[in-house]
């Protein structure tokens, strides 16, 4: 780190917003003498799925956890195909490669960081049995023709929704439209427990299985066995993982969900406020959300405007660590990394949009606790780079 960025205090990516009842709720987990899965997680359960209006959600370890459970569920085997976008991080593509089956992959849609679910038809072959759209930066992507086209083909619809809690899309939360959604509450994510996730599904057969595999395939509510209502006696019934989420976690998560509203409105002035003030200079081209969206802003995602900057985006995420800001980038496009490249034959130059959006994007600093001082510093950086460094 330079010298310029040591003389100031280093403003992260994120900062998660943990607070004294969050403590207590750990405290009082640790002072109950049941650590992991229990009543607690149970309560977070319920609680989410009530509040995305899901007939059944499943606490798990993480989102990656989740989308694997999603599709062992609906038995992907070796050989069968996956569709999904290929802007979108590891997880969703490698939780297929585990089962054996094929993700096949798929551009954002023009001026979108979205897969275009006009290529998604043109995919589809004998082999698929599911499509994973990915909900990112905190909106839904185009969930009704993703749906219909999936319904034309008998195909499953498993949401990656990892960015996206609390959503909606046209009026109703995410949660409920495809037949499973996959959330995540890692240590960035707009509610966390430091490692978590949820699955919510209004298929009861299918949350059936899902619940078993997350708990070695044991027997349902084999957690229960060490406690008075439980027994010594269970029946492992199919191969299963070790996927579930502990009362600790959960604890964390209970406080986090109940402060979901509040965090998500201190997201949404922040965002308003990059908008606003980034919009007022050229260099920077701000996010465009469709009306029929309700935003959860996990991201705020900016691109370089190569018609205006002679800087690259590299060089910029550079100058602002220089300054003491933080950034990242989300995502590399699967077709760009070597596993994609070597075991499946993709290879740049195969999903243009997404490339283009990957070459200009940076997602800058927004979190519930961030400072109006510090969002500020975030501006100003990016003002000067602008004016430094304008064609």
């Amino acid at each position: 780190m330079s010298a310029t960025a040591a003389a100031v205090s280093f403003l992260p990516f994120h900062r998660a917003m943990i607070g004294d009842d969050e403590v207590r709720a750990v405290t009082e987990v640790l002072e109950s003498g049941w650590l992991t899965t229990g009543p607690r997680a149970k309560k977070f359960e319920a609680a989410f799925a009530a509040c995305v209006g899901a007939e059944n959600a499943i606490a798990v370890g993480s989102c990656t956890a989740a989308l694997h459970l999603a599709l062992a569920a609906i038995n992907l085997q070796p050989g069968d195909e996956v569709i999904l976008p290929t802007m979108t991080f590891a997880s969703t593509g490698e939780v297929i490669l585990y089962t054996g089956a094929k993700p096949v992959l798929v551009d954002c849609a023009s001026g979108s960081y979205h897969m275009d679910a006009a290529q998604i038809e043109r995919h589809i072959t004998p082999k698929t049995r599911a499509i994973i759209p990915v909900h990112y930066s905190g909106y839904a992507s185009e969930l009704d023709h993703v749906v219909q086209i999936a319904r034309r083909h008998n195909l499953t619809v498993i949401e990656d929704a990892a960015h996206s809690f609390p959503s909606s899309f046209k009026g109703t939360p995410i949660g409920t439209i495809g037949d499973i959604t996959c959330f995540s509450f890692y240590a960035t994510k707009t509610i966390t427990t430091g490692e978590g996730g949820m699955i919510t599904t209004q298929n009861d057969a299918l949350a059936d299985r899902m619940r078993i595999l997350s708990m070695h395939g044991i027997s349902r509510d084999a957690w229960k066995r060490y406690t008075a209502e439980g027994t010594w006696r269970y029946d492992i019934q199919d191969i299963g993982y070790k996927y579930n989420l502990t009362d600790l976690q959960a604890a964390i998560g209970l406080v986090q969900f109940e402060k979901r509203e509040h965090m998500r409105r201190l997201r949404v002035a922040l965002a308003d406020r990059y908008t606003r003030e980034l919009n007022s200079f050229e260099g920077f081209l701000t996010p465009v959300i469709p009306d029929h969206v309700e935003h959860a802003w996990h991201l705020y995602v900016i691109q370089v405007d190569d018609d205006f900057l002679s800087i690259s985006r590299d060089r910029i995420i550079e100058e602002l660590k220089d300054r003491g800001i933080g950034t990242s980038v989300h995502f590399i496009p699967l077709h760009l990394h070597s596993l994609y490249q070597n075991r499946l034959g993709y290879h740049e130059g195969m999903f243009p949009n997404a490339e283009a959006r990957f070459a200009s994007s940076i997602s800058l600093p927004l979190f519930p606790g961030m400072k109006e001082i510090e969002q500020s510093r975030v501006i100003q950086v990016l003002c000067d780079i602008a004016r430094q460094h304008r064609r």
